[in-house]
């Protein structure tokens, strides 16, 4: 299988290691890896254009869903699990925390949250989704969500 890998780790400051670790690590488990650091595109409209088609040939994406500069994942991995899903084709995502929404993000902010009826609400009143899933419906739903790395994201791939 060709498989995409989605996440924020292109950001990182050892973003080529890493990408080269996840690619040892997919063909380990008999799969190549399609990494967006492979385009050579270099404009926001290229990059996206070429993500998208790293997209359209894999047969599967793995995403890395971990909360990315504050609470909630990366937008445009977000998206291109969106996309995937669209095109019909598998997302595994995997996460480093897979307590329910509600538990993480009273940690995360630090305090109780409030029940006003059928309602969970957050400090300010707003409601929060009590679905007993890790991420937001629109992702804990169609995603297929795993707890740890890429290579538990592989391991659940292999078993099914």
């Amino acid at each position: 299988m060709q498989i995409y890998l989605a996440g924020p780790d292109v950001f990182q400051p050892d973003a080529l290691q890493r990408a080269e670790s996840a690619r040892r690590l997919v063909s380990r488990y008999g799969h190549r890896a399609l990494i967006p650091l492979d385009n050579e595109a270099s404009t926001a409209a290229e990059i996206y254009r070429a993500n998208l088609a790293q997209i359209a040939a894999a047969d599967l994406v793995i995403a890395n869903l971990n909360p990315f500069r504050g609470f909630e994942p990366d937008s445009g991995t977000v998206f291109e699990a969106g996309y995937a899903v669209a095109a019909g084709k598998p997302v595994i995502a995997y996460v480093d925390d897979d307590r329910p929404l509600a538990d993480r993000l009273a940690g995360h902010l630090g305090c109780d949250l409030l029940h006003l009826g059928e309602r969970l609400v957050d400090s300010e009143g707003m409601s929060v989704e009590n679905h007993g899933l890790p991420l937001n419906l629109m992702l804990g739903i169609p995603l297929r969500v795993v707890r740890g790395g890429l290579e538990q994201a592989l391991q659940a791939l292999a078993a099914d």
